[in-house]
Parts: structure tokens; C-alpha cells; sequence
């Protein structure tokens, strides 16, 4: 029998979220670090976002900034896998369908308001509630139905410290995802000054207002900069630094020399190349853990009728040399993969291995399958992302590979990644490259966010094998994929609290993936920071889950 009931201590003890690109280089900022403290901290990185508004985005740059000025009820302890800790909560239980959440006395929003109940109210209610006055409507991310979705009936913030959340069924990762930078609590004051049209809540994006160590100072769309400000009043750890500063830097070997110069002091999602130069430096040094995430080719269900035969789809798999991409392009810094869950998550198949790269057998697939004029459009963004570090090289890898078995592949390229989403989320590819950094180290960040539909699996037919992208509830499923069976496995393991059940729930839908390959599965990658001699000897932490934690930076 699961067990329905999880306390806080016992979360506290387990283990185990999206993402860069684009363009340009800003100018140079030098660097004083304060002795034992104070200074600025550059962080230089391939992407310039203009919208700060962690409730109306997907992207992990903009997670890097939102994390350093808002906070969230719980939170990942900085360089573990996925170990909870305390955020503006200090306790909290999860029992049944209820979750109750004590805050801490005396935090204060950057606007000098003390947090409480009815600011995480309104926060939650502006994401999901189409009858609050001030709800986010079309404009909120996809985050909304993976971080509370049709989960939460009702949130009681009667008592200013207690806020209890009333669920519609047992949900497993509903603690891990108020830890995840979309669940970051807002001020209820700001929600309510900017408006009620969703269209003129601008100021939550260029100006955000909230707990977290840094506040936001400036944003520099033409030098394509964000500025920071240390936040005296923060109620944690730090910050050790007065200010940070994030510029955008395109090229990976020009970001590289940046920090080797000095003028950055910490990057990341480098390249081969670059990751050389920074090792072959007397200034900078590279920092390595491993990630949790996955890279992937997605085949569009929806729009491509040829990939609803996963003999097709087999065949695009075997004919390309993912070992190639991952030894000879990523230069060893990441493994294949063979499944959508990577290593060090629940319910990852260590009985799966990845597809060989076999020509042959690929081309006797697609005769089988009577697809051998088979031709496609793969689209790709730009810059480097740490688990597609050269998208560019991988596409044109893919191309060429397919190109030898007599399948048409044409490249289309995007220049930056809030189009490219716009464009793969919207469904109007035949395929395209993506992957994923995990929100919150939970199975269900990968196989719910990634591959379920968003429909009652008894909405679904037997042999059901797409759904229009017009149907599906769940935008980040850009292949538009179905599978009933894995879809009722995936919300067994949403309801189930005991980790030992769930574990064999995701093997199995594992294993329904792999076999189904609604992705070609290409790797899993290590992160990847270079960091410069300025910084302090271990004061920076590599985080798998959450972060960056720049308060907990020193300078010498």
C-alpha cells in the first residue's frame, strides 16, 4: 500500500529547469572585487531576454536572472541534486490532498512589504485562476500547467503565515514544484498595480519586484545587459557581492576570452573550443558536474503522418551517428542517451541502451514501413545550450547522416530562441532540436512535461499515436505524441507518494519510450562553467537543480 502521507523531514532527505541563446556581445565591464567582499560579478552568457516575468516564460536564461531577485516557498539546497530546503517557508507537510505551508515572520519584498499568505494567494491565482481579476490569460508561460496545472481546487491565505493548498488529487512532485523558478512568489502589490489587462502587465517583466538576494536595477535591451543590485534586507545567506551584472556574448569562443581577460567572471554553456581555451588559461578554470537533462530531436506526430510509424522513427534514429555528435562534436562532455529520463532520476532504465548506428538496418525500416521518399524540415535554433552546446553542427551531423540513406532533411535556422519556441511550441515544425534541464530532479518534470498530452487518458483510443497541438493541454509535448498506455503510467506515478512504487511505474513507461522513440534521444550533458580566477576559491557552486546561487559568491 503507498504511503499517502509526506512530511518535511523526510523530503528534506531525498534527492531528486530550461535554457539559452542567441546573439551579440555587449561591452566590457571591469572588475573589483571588494576584499572578503562587496565588488561586481559579471556573468556573461549567449542570450539577452527582455521579460523578467518568471510567470510568462520557459527559458532558463531568464530563470538565472528571476532567481537572484525573486524567491520560492521551497527551495533546492544549493549543489545537490534536488535536496529540499528552506525558502520563504520553514515548514511544510504534504498529506493526501493537502498541503500546508507555514512562512517565515519578517521577509520583506524589495518595495519594502512583508511577505505573506495573501502575496502567495495572489501569485498562484494570477497563474491559474481565469477568475481572479488578474490573471495572466494568454500571456502566461506553459510553466502554469506544469508547476500547479488543474492540481490545485483551492488555496486558503486566511491566516498571514499559514497558506494551505487543497489539491483535486494526490499529486507527488507538488512540493518539489513550489521550488521551481516559475512557483517564485510574487508581491500581490504589484500584481494588482499593474492591472488587470494581462497586455499591461509590463512591469513585472522590466522591473520585477521581489525577495531574493539581488534587486533589479536595470535593464539594457540595446547593450544587451542586466543590472543588480545587492539587497541589504535579504533574510538568507549573503549576498557577498554589491552588484551583478549579466551581459550577452553569442560566441562561445569570444565569451570565453572574455572571461579569460577578466572581464566576465563566470559563463557557461561553452562549446569544445571553448571550453579548451578556457583550460589551456592561466586566469580561468572549467568546472564540471553532472547534469540532470536530456537533448533531443523531436518528431511532430501532429504534423508529419510518416513519424506515427515507429518503424519510421527507428530509421531516423539508427541512421544517425549520435556517438558522432556526442564524442567528436560535444568532445566527450556528454553520454548518449536512450530514454527521456537521464541518470540520477527515479525510474531512469539502466536495462535500456541507445539505438545502434546502423545505415542499413534503417534503410530495410523504411522500405518496411513504405517510406523511402521520406523528406522532412529540421528545425534548429542557433546558440549554444548546455545539452546542444553546437546545434548547428548537430543539425547539419543529422542531415548529412540521413542524407546517405536518401531522406531529405532541410535545415531551417533560427537567430533566437524566443522565435524558435514560439515556432516549436506553436507545432508548425516537422521536427526540431530541443532538450531539457530538470525543474525540480522529479520523474514527472521529464515524462509528464515532455511527452504526456494533457488529456484524460480515457479521452485517448487504444491506438491512438497523435493528438493536434490544437487538443493537447501540455505545451512543452512538442512532439505531440500519444501512447494511452504511457500516458495512465505517467499519472499513476503523479498520485503515488511511495518512491519504490513510482520507481517501477517509470521504469515501465521508460521502456514504452524508448521503444516508441517519439524523440530521437541524443544526450545527456555534464554542466559546464567556466569561472575565473576573481572568484573565490569555492564560493560559486555548480547546481544541477535551481540556482545560479551568485549570493553565495565571493570575489578576492
Amino acid at each position: 500500500m503507498a504511503d499517502d502521507s509526506v512530511s518535511r523531514r523526510s523530503f528534506l532527505k531525498a534527492a531528486g529547469a530550461a535554457t539559452v541563446a542567441a546573439t551579440s556581445t555587449a561591452g566590457c565591464t571591469g572588475l573589483t572585487g571588494g576584499g572578503g567582499g562587496g565588488g561586481t560579478l559579471v556573468y556573461s552568457r549567449g542570450d539577452h531576454p527582455q521579460n523578467y516575468d518568471p510567470q510568462q516564460t520557459t527559458s532558463g536564461e531568464v530563470a538565472k536572472v528571476t532567481n537572484q531577485v525573486f524567491d520560492t516557498l521551497i527551495d533546492f539546497k544549493p549543489g545537490s541534486g534536488g535536496e529540499l530546503t528552506d525558502g520563504l517557508a520553514d515548514n511544510w507537510d504534504l498529506n493526501g490532498t493537502t498541503a500546508t505551508l507555514t512562512l517565515k515572520e519578517g521577509i520583506e519584498f524589495h518595495n519594502g512589504e512583508e511577505v505573506t499568505a495573501p502575496d502567495v494567494k495572489a501569485t498562484v491565482n494570477r497563474f491559474i485562476d481565469d477568475g481572479y481579476e488578474y490573471f495572466l490569460g494568454k500571456n502566461r508561460s506553459g510553466y502554469s500547467s506544469v508547476t500547479f496545472g488543474d492540481w490545485v481546487d483551492s488555496i486558503d491565505a486566511s491566516s498571514d503565515y499559514e497558506v494551505t493548498f487543497e489539491l483535486t488529487q494526490q499529486y507527488a512532485p507538488f512540493l518539489r514544484n513550489l521550488a521551481m523558478f516559475a512557483a517564485a512568489i510574487l508581491s500581490k502589490a504589484q500584481i494588482e498595480d499593474s492591472g488587470s489587462n494581462p497586455d499591461d502587465q509590463a512591469d513585472l517583466g522590466t522591473d520585477p519586484v521581489g525577495t531574493g538576494p539581488f534587486q533589479f536595477e536595470e535593464l539594457d535591451n540595446e547593450n544587451q545587459r542586466v543590472r543588480l543590485s545587492a539587497y541589504d534586507g535579504f533574510w538568507g545567506d549573503g549576498p557577498n557581492v554589491d552588484e551583478v551584472i549579466f551581459k550577452t556574448i553569442g560566441s562561445n569562443q569570444t565569451r570565453a576570452q572574455d572571461l579569460i581577460n577578466g572581464d566576465s567572471n563566470i559563463t557557461d554553456n561553452l562549446d569544445a573550443q571553448s571550453i579548451q581555451q578556457v583550460d589551456d588559461s592561466d586566469t580561468a578554470s572549467v568546472v564540471q558536474k553532472n547534469g540532470i537533462n536530456v537533448g533531443y530531436m523531436a518528431f511532430n506526430h501532429a504534423r508529419k503522418e510518416e513519424f506515427r510509424d515507429p518503424r519510421v522513427k527507428r530509421a531516423v534514429t539508427l541512421a544517425v551517428n549520435r556517438s558522432a555528435i556526442v564524442d567528436d562534436i560535444y568532445q566527450g562532455f556528454a553520454t548518449e542517451a536512450d530514454q527521456p529520463l537521464p541518470p540520477d532520476v527515479l525510474g531512469h532504465n539502466e536495462d535500456l541502451e541507445p539505438y545502434p548506428h546502423d545505415p542499413e538496418q534503417a534503410e530495410s525500416l523504411l522500405e518496411e514501413a513504405g517510406a523511402t521518399d521520406l523528406s522532412f524540415e529540421l528545425a534548429t535554433f542557433s546558440n549554444p545550450r548546455g545539452y546542444n552546446p553546437s546545434p548547428i553542427q548537430t543539425a547539419n551531423q543529422i542531415a548529412s547522416d540521413l542524407d546517405a540513406i536518401g531522406v531529405d532533411v532541410e535545415i531551417n535556422q533560427f537567430s533566437t530562441f524566443g522565435s524558435y519556441i514560439d515556432y516549436t511550441y506553436g507545432g508548425r515544425h516537422d521536427a526540431c532540436l530541443l532538450g531539457w534541464y530538470t525543474d525540480n530532479a522529479d520523474p514527472d518534470n521529464f515524462m509528464y512535461v515532455l511527452l504526456h498530452p494533457g488529456v484524460e487518458a480515457s479521452e485517448l483510443s487504444d491506438d491512438q499515436r497523435h493528438i493536434s497541438f490544437d487538443e493537447k493541454g501540455n505545451a512543452s509535448n512538442v512532439s505531440a505524441w500519444v501512447n494511452k498506455d504511457y500516458v495512465e503510467l505517467v499519472d499513476e506515478g503523479q498520485t503515488t507518494y511511495d518512491d519504490e512504487s513510482r520507481r517501477e511505474i517509470y521504469l515501465e513507461a521508460s521502456q514504452i519510450a524508448h521503444d516508441n522513440a517519439p524523440w530521437m534521444f541524443i544526450d545527456y550533458a555534464e554542466l559546464i562553467r567556466g569561472v575565473h580566477e576573481s572568484v573565490s576559491e569555492d564560493s560559486y557552486t555548480v547546481s544541477s537543480v535551481g540556482g545560479p546561487y551568485l549570493e553565495l559568491v565571493e570575489m578576492n
